[in-house]
């Protein structure tokens, strides 16, 4: 997802995707360490979407402190 779809969602969707990314992530490197991933590339999407999901919440939190 691109970040201005993020920031289109609320903190709790957030959290709540981060999560289930999260469990995709795990799953296919389990897949990658049995063997049979068949498309290496979405570990690096996951893994850049749970990223910009973290830097979201952080602008966020850090714009009700100031």
């Amino acid at each position: 997802m691109k970040a201005k779809e993020l920031r289109e969602l609320t903190t709790e969707e957030l959290l709540k995707k981060e999560d289930e990314l999260k469990t995709e992530l795990y799953n296919l490197r389990f897949q990658s360490a049995v063997g049979n991933l068949e498309k290496p590339s979405r570990i690096k999407e996951i893994r850049k979407t749970i990223a910009r999901i973290k830097m979201i919440i952080a602008e966020r939190e850090n714009t009700k402190e100031a």
